[in-house]
């Protein structure tokens, strides 16, 4: 027996408070209909849940008190001490916690529970209420899901009793087994021969009889993932969708591998219910299906997959199987007919066959050099395309023409391979045809009697036509069939909207590959762009290749999306490192020079630097980053300026005896190397300072040879020859002009006398000594002005490096790109020297 008692003056006992929940869900069986419409609380189906909120007490042994909860805290009405009895029948005065009560009541309204008025239950009939006192509920009966998940294991942990009544809806159940089910979307047959990994690892590719005229004609499948709870079937799309939007660790791959496999995941099924699922077989889903899971315009249900798609299916739909083994979760595939056969080829076809070197061919091809064209062979037998992305200076124009000539002998080649290329490799091409397949025809489309020879091209084996000129034939192109288009530094259609890249796109070809040692530079969109003209459609719309893609990946930071786009591209792009396979290649030596700004140089720079600063920052508070693109890239350009020579400055007048921090160095360092009998290649971005050391190699009575966008065509070929020759110690290359394609094996020094943004761009230069044929060790030098903005273009260097391997090599970290913090480093003032 219990008496409230405001005041006593016997002894007190402080009572133990503890809030107790009680949670039952009332159904028809119950005799509740629903709630009566009106008010706050969202309309009921078949379920109403209710909670009960109590506070308990304990007072000593055998005693024991509780009462409801008020259903407000303006509720001031409870009093401090309750009379308790005890079992001998004598009186104890209890204290209770009201500073706790209040806070136990401010938590379960936080929870979202909110008082029920007491007419809100629709009673069948009214003998049938059975449930006296106040009741709570939450607005949305759905929102019962997450508050058992979440909200329940909160107020434990605050010290709250927790008791669910039988019937209860929403307690989280476990997974009984998982299913996908594959149908396809239209009665198309698929035409598709499928190949293994061409490369090592699991990733399978697809090909396709019919050329790639008929892929976007191909059958899709439509794809349900589910899970079967209490005998009902549930799509388990939206649930992986939600858990990736409120767990991060699902979007990077060492978060993921760190899960433990018999860890259970709660999952949000639709009406609120919690799934309890292993995180083994969500690993594997995940893990392969990401980029459809997160698209936010794709439509609820299934997913839509292509025949592209069928190898990642068929891998995840193993591991889910192998997964069933170990952890005794039953898994269940449902499919077409026509995707299980694909599945089938996949698995069945095989590894690249070996192939010999052609007869006729001019050269010894080495090991690597035949699997590459047994890699060729193998995409032209499946219609297949693909990216030869081997290391600069490995000899990809050698088993490209190795590859002709197979198609040649065999027959195959009943019209010429058209061979698009930058224009300084248009004598290249021709000068190792000849001496490689002297058999092969080779036709060049330049100058202003091309338009002659559109009409023999079909009488050639090859016919090479460069990028500025491509789109400008185009129409007399387009009229001709080609076995084979083969782009070479492929890496100059970055830029899909570009006329040359789209010209390429509409030329007729039964084979298409491409050609780089460079297949990401900047960005992904490049890769994309890439293969939008190998396999239209493979990776998507632009939009949605960047959406999906580049931007998780880029900006994000997404591990696992870019180990997913890896495992997409790689079986396509054969790219080997020289380090791997040209071990007989001589040693290679980078050395940074780094060089201090003096004097007035030094004061040119700061006031550069100054002016370009206030002109960034105003441009930024106008137009912000992306409209202020030309202002800053200027403003950059002067500080580079400044760094290489003082007289590439424009707009001002500079004293004749200023400081010149790189030419100086070069002074000394030019003369000292040719008297040393070596060969120098000395490059450089600004064509106006290779002028300015021709001017002082004139002075020191050095000779040199230079090849720059103003040497004519006709006569680079000479140039080259003379250097490779010997009868010159010292060429001057622009970066535009001389960076790709030459065989300049003749140099053994290589200077870079400024840093380009792009790492790859340098490393190209290097590679015109550093390649097959070379038998001396290459010295490369690279000038960087200390603490300027050279030494924070390395820095960015480093992180290209590290996108491009992460996708096209080993998989890592990706950073952000270019933005606001790089550019507030690259506009500091200059440091002080390093100490020691």
């Amino acid at each position: 027996m219990a008496v409230p008692q405001a005041q006593s003056d016997q002894s007190e006992v402080l009572g133990r408070f503890r809030p107790r929940l009680t949670l039952q869900t009332f159904t028809r069986g119950d005799g509740v209909l629903g709630l009566r419409p009106g008010g706050l609380f969202g309309p009921r189906g078949g379920n109403v849940t209710v909670a009960q909120v109590d506070w308990t007490y304990q007072a000593g042994a055998g005693l024991h008190w509780e009462t409801e909860a008020p259903a407000s805290l303006m509720d001031q009405s409870a009093a401090a001490t309750q009379l308790l009895f005890n079992p001998q029948g004598r009186q104890v005065v209890m204290r209770r916690n009201l500073h706790a009560e209040a806070d136990a009541l401010e938590a379960i309204q936080a929870a979202g529970l909110l008082p029920l008025p007491a007419d809100a239950l629709q009673w069948r009939a009214d003998d049938m209420a059975t449930i006296d006192g106040q009741l709570w509920s939450l607005l949305l009966e759905n929102n019962f899901g997450d508050f058992w998940a979440d909200r329940v294991p909160a107020l434990q942990q605050q010290g709250w009793s927790v008791v669910v009544r039988p019937g209860f809806a929403h307690e989280s159940v476990p997974v009984e087994s998982w299913r996908v089910i594959v149908s396809p979307e239209s009665g198309a047959v698929l035409g598709k021969e499928v190949a293994s990994t061409l490369q090592q690892g699991r990733t399978k590719i697809i090909g396709d009889f019919g050329g790639f005229a008929d892929l976007g004609r191909a059958a899709w499948w439509l794809l349900t993932m589910g899970v079967e709870i209490e005998g009902q079937f549930f799509d388990l799309t939206p649930m992986l969708a939600d858990l990736l939007r409120r767990d991060a660790r699902w979007t990077d791959i060492q978060k993921i591998a760190a899960i433990d496999d018999i860890s259970l995941i709660s999952l949000r099924a639709p009406g609120g219910k919690r799934v309890d699922a292993l995180a083994a077989p969500l690993k594997v889903i995940v893990s392969a299906m990401l980029d459809l899971l997160t698209d936010l315009r794709r439509k609820e249900g299934v997913l839509r997959i292509s025949p592209w798609d069928a190898g990642r299916l068929d891998d995840m739909c193993r591991r889910l199987g192998e997964d069933g083994a170990t952890y005794g979760n039953g898994f269940h595939l449902q499919s077409d007919a026509g995707l299980r056969e694909l599945a089938l080829r996949l698995r069945a076809a095989g590894e690249p066959p070996p192939v010999a070197a052609p007869t006729g061919l001019g050269v010894t091809l080495r090991p690597y050099q035949l699997h590459g064209v047994a890699w060729l062979q193998y995409l032209r037998a499946h219609h297949l395309a693909g990216i030869l992305a081997d290391d600069m200076g490995l000899g990809k124009t050698a088993q490209m023409l190795a590859h002709i000539l197979i198609e040649k002998q065999s027959g195959r080649l009943d019209c010429p391979a058209l061979v698009v290329l930058p224009t300084s490799l248009v004598f290249n091409w021709q000068a190792e045809a000849r001496r490689m397949t002297p058999d092969l025809r080779v036709l060049a489309l330049q100058g202003p009697q091309r338009e002659d020879d559109f009409a023999r091209m079909a009488e050639f084996d090859i016919v090479l036509t460069t990028y500025p000129l491509v789109w400008r034939d185009l129409d007399a192109l387009a009229r001709q069939q080609f076995h084979l288009l083969i782009l070479d530094e492929a890496q100059t259609v970055k830029n899909a909207a570009a006329r040359s890249a789209s010209a390429v796109r509409r030329l007729r070809a039964r084979h298409r590959v491409c050609m780089t040692g460079t297949p990401l530079e900047n960005h992904l969109g490049e890769l994309w762009a890439q293969f939008n003209f190998l396999m239209p459609g493979f990776l998507g719309e632009a939009s949605t290749f960047a959406r999906l893609w580049r931007k998780p990946i880029e900006e994000n930071g997404e591990t696992l999306r870019a180990q997913l786009l890896a495992q997409r591209v790689r079986p396509f792009i054969l790219r080997r490192r020289k380090e791997n396979v040209a071990a007989e290649l001589p040693p290679k030596t980078v050395a940074i020079k780094l060089l201090q700004l003096q004097g007035r140089q030094r004061d040119l720079y700061e006031s550069v630097r100054a002016a370009a600063d206030k002109q960034v920052r105003r441009a930024l508070e106008r137009r912000g980053f992306t409209g202020s693109h030309v202002t800053i890239m200027d403003a950059l350009l002067k500080l580079r300026q400044v760094c290489c020579d003082p007289f590439l400055l424009k707009g001002g007048k500079t004293p004749k005896t200023i400081e010149r921090a790189k030419i100086e160095m070069l002074r000394d360092m030019l003369p000292s190397l040719a008297a040393e009998g070596r060969r120098v290649l000395v490059f450089s971005q600004f064509t106006e300072m290779l002028e300015l050391i021709e001017t002082e190699l004139d002075v020191l009575e050095l000779p040199w040879l230079s090849l720059t966008g103003k040497t004519p065509t006709a006569a680079r070929g000479e140039v080259v020859a003379q250097f490779q020759r010997k009868d010159v110690p010292i060429m001057l290359v622009s970066l535009k002009a001389g960076g790709i394609g030459l065989n300049l094996t003749a140099a053994d020094t290589v200077i870079l006398v400024d840093p380009w943004w792009n790492p790859a761009v340098e490393e190209q230069a290097i590679a015109r000594a550093h390649r097959i044929g070379q038998d001396q060790a290459v010295l490369v030098y690279k000038l960087i002005i200390e603490g300027s903005i050279e030494e924070r273009i390395l820095e960015l260097q480093e992180r290209k490096s590290v996108l491009a391997e992460g996708v096209l090599g080993t998989d890592g970290a990706v950073t952000p790109k270019f933005g606001q913090a790089e550019l507030d480093a690259l506009i500091a003032p200059l440091q002080l020297a390093r100490p020691g």
